[in-house]
């Protein structure tokens, strides 16, 4: 009988410490944080001629370019940033939006945009980016003394992807091997680098590690 109760006692805690090591809730992929280099944006025409060319599509999941007609969260062709969620703007050669993505340009640093609750969330509609073009009113200023697109700092892209996870990104520049000084006379324009940082888990808001 002893040996009985003593086997029952044992059973009873196994069964409440594994039942209570399961409340403790799933375990969460980390947050990525990454550097993506020279993805390209190459365009057709423009000073005057209407703008075409495919998009280059990115996704977060992969870290890397793809060439999914859905699995992309956010696109680029010269200037233009284009994300999947919403409508196509009109111009040449977009690629469909067929995700629920976002964007929300946040002030500050990379560190300190930490969370991407409570945000509000803007999508490509008819005529309009996400990410509004010109320099100056999205992501980048153009200098017309040296001819250079560089980044705005202190603008930090948050991204809902287009299955509903969440990334921040740091445009840091335009130019292939991101030189410190651009030169556009020797440096090839249309290339992106960019710092991000990406929560994998569903529901999961939080952008740091």
């Amino acid at each position: 009988m002893k040996i009985t109760l003593k086997l029952f006692s044992l059973l009873f805690f196994f069964i409440v410490f594994v039942s209570c090591s399961d409340d403790d809730g799933p375990n969460l992929v980390p947050v990525q944080s990454k550097t993506a280099s020279n993805i390209p944006a190459p365009q057709t025409g423009g000073q005057g001629e209407p703008v075409g060319g495919p998009y280059t599509k990115f996704s977060f999941a992969t870290g890397a370019v793809t060439t999914s007609n859905t699995d992309w969260d956010i696109a680029f062709r010269g200037t233009s940033i284009v994300v999947n969620g919403g409508t196509v703007t009109g111009t040449n050669d977009e690629p469909s939006r067929n995700g629920n993505g976002g964007i929300s340009i946040q002030s500050g640093t990379f560190a300190s945009i930490s969370n991407a609750k409570g945000l509000s969330f803007t999508q490509d509609a008819d005529g309009a980016f996400a990410i509004p073009s010109g320099s100056g009113n999205g992501w980048y200023n153009y200098n017309p003394s040296t001819h250079t697109i560089v980044p705005i700092p202190g603008k930090i892209l948050v991204v809902r992807t287009h299955d509903g996870k969440y990334a921040k990104v740091e445009l840091l520049s335009y130019y292939k091997d991101a030189p410190a000084s651009p030169d556009p006379t020797s440096d090839s324009s249309r290339f992106y680098t960019f710092n991000y940082a990406y929560n994998p888990n569903e529901g999961e808001t939080t952008l740091t590690q």
